[in-house]
């Protein structure tokens, strides 16, 4: 019988608006290898695209492929599902298309214009579309059986030096800011005999492992324990060596998890600092942050010779510049924690609490794209002078008033920790550096350089919603069929009052 063929894309548009491969850029997406172990492997051929990894998909081969299209992506790739959604059907004009994801589930109406499925669940999802758009003998016979799907490591061609798993899904917690607060998810433990499947599959090959959850840390401390006891089995047993993992500010509260981290492989943590300011933390709504002195956190995990990272975010609209000058500062000449390893400007989540108070502020600017929600892109009103904020946010791009004084920290923070840390999480803190000053040629380097000396226009960027040019993703890379012109437009959230855009109102309204 012949086979279905099935193409599964990681959509995404760079937040440089340079259309580049960012091969070093981590975590990676392994979402769609997840939806590919939904599909039977003798029924149908699949095969998958990571836009982060490959750059745009525009291979006219590649997009005459599919039977079925599989579309995943964060908020600001709603664009790109369309573009690719318009080549694909260019090629094939009954080409089944699927989408899903955080934008998808809350833009659920709007979509249905623009795909054949909508998907508004978890990825477990996609076996009711294939059951529908085909049959059941389509979906893989282990999800069927076990409820559960194996991801297809071997179709991740981008994952190239860690390997990833996942032992729960969701958090606990309740951010403002955060879409799984937007969608009133609830933290789900997995099966041990699950996560122990994954590495199985994964193989020894891989053996430093980043997890995938959102918060590993849980509220379930015996969950907690038996996932440590089993990594230290299958690190006893060769399936592992060094391991990573998101967790929320409560995991430091007890010293014992530190320690059993430690012994089971951990070499770095995760944790979603966003800010040293105590306002600003409750602001988020992220009390769990203000439970101990976040210096003392980091201090901790470091002592425990466990790297540390996390990132910043930097509302204009709800703080001066002066105020994150002060902690930017504060970080600088401070050796006893390492320097973020992003920065970022705070972007208003569809659906979100964070977004819904910024509409009824009336804090949008005019002209707004989803495509601006990117990290990099003003979207909201300042409290300071637009010019002031403006030449702020070109700053932090590479934070080039601070570089001397990063060195300095640098120095200071190995020479500090130097005998608490092995070799890899100090490379990994020390990392954080060029990541920070030099994002561009840390994530894609040869990308950036040959881009240049190609002698490609140098991309002049507003770093404002409002007057931001379009990305050239914009523009088809081969004619696309008239009826999908429209799908290259970007989607605006906002009109020229900075009010929601009247075809997003269904969705989105909230009285």
């Amino acid at each position: 019988m012949k086979k279905k063929k099935i193409l599964i894309v990681n959509c995404y548009i760079d937040e440089f608006r340079i259309p580049v491969q960012r091969k070093t850029k981590f975590p990676q997406s392994m979402t769609s290898a997840f939806l590919a172990g939904i599909f039977s492997p003798d029924r149908c051929d699949i095969r998958l695209y990571d836009e982060v990894f490959s750059g745009p998909l525009e291979d006219e081969q590649l997009l005459s492929f599919p039977d079925m299209l599989v579309l995943t992506g964060l908020n600001s790739a709603f664009d790109r599902m369309l573009h690719i959604t318009a080549y694909a059907r260019t090629k094939n004009k009954d080409v089944i298309v699927v989408a899903g994801g955080p934008i998808i589930r809350v833009l659920h109406h709007y979509s249905t214009h623009f795909f054949d499925y909508c998907c508004t669940g978890d990825i477990e999802q996609m076996a009711e579309v294939i059951e529908d758009a085909f049959d059941n003998t389509y979906v893989s016979e282990n999800f069927l059986e076990k409820g559960w799907t194996i991801p297809r490591y071997d179709l991740a061609y981008w994952m190239t030096t860690v390997g990833y798993v996942e032992s729960s899904r969701n958090c606990c917690y309740s951010c403002d800011f955060c879409s799984l607060t937007g969608e009133k998810t609830k933290y789900e433990e997995y099966p041990i005999e699950y996560l122990k499947e994954q590495f199985i599959a994964l193989g020894k090959r891989k053996k430093d492992i980043i997890f995938l959850d959102n918060n590993f840390g849980g509220t379930n401390r015996q969950f907690l324990l038996d996932r440590f006891e089993l990594l230290g089995e299958l690190k006893e047993r060769g399936y592992l060596k060094r391991w990573c993992a998101i967790t929320t500010n409560d995991f430091f509260l007890e010293d014992e998890n530190l320690e059993l981290a430690r012994q089971s492989g951990c070499a770095n943590l995760f944790s979603g600092v966003e800010s040293f300011d105590k306002t600003a933390l409750i602001n988020f709504k992220k009390y769990h942050n203000v439970r101990i002195p976040q210096v003392e956190v980091i201090q901790k995990c470091l002592d425990a010779g466990i790297s540390f990272y996390y990132g910043l975010i930097f509302d204009a609209s709800t703080r001066p510049i002066a105020e994150f000058k002060e902690e930017l500062d504060f970080i600088v000449n401070n050796p006893e924690i390492p320097l973020p390893c992003f920065l970022t400007l705070a972007i208003p989540l569809l659906g979100t609490p964070s977004f819904y108070q910024c509409l009824n502020e009336n804090r949008f600017l005019p002209h707004i794209k989803l495509r601006d929600l990117d990290g990099t892109t003003l979207a909201l009103k300042p409290l300071d002078p637009m010019n002031e904020t403006i030449r702020f946010i070109k700053e932090i791009q590479n934070l080039s008033g601070y570089r001397r004084k990063i060195f300095h920290h640098s120095l200071k923070f190995f020479n500090r920790y130097k005998n608490r840390l092995s070799w890899y999480p100090m490379a990994v803190a020390m990392l954080n550096a060029p990541l920070i000053c030099a994002p561009k040629l840390t994530t894609a380097r040869s990308e950036f350089v040959r881009y240049f000396q190609k002698g490609y226009k140098k991309h002049t960027r507003s770093f404002v919603g409002s007057t931001e040019p379009l990305d050239a993703v914009y523009s088809p890379a081969f004619r696309v069929d008239s009826r999908y012109e429209h799908y290259f437009n970007p989607t605006m959230l906002t009109d020229a009052h900075g009010n929601l855009s009247e075809k997003l109102y269904m969705d989105l309204y909230q009285n």
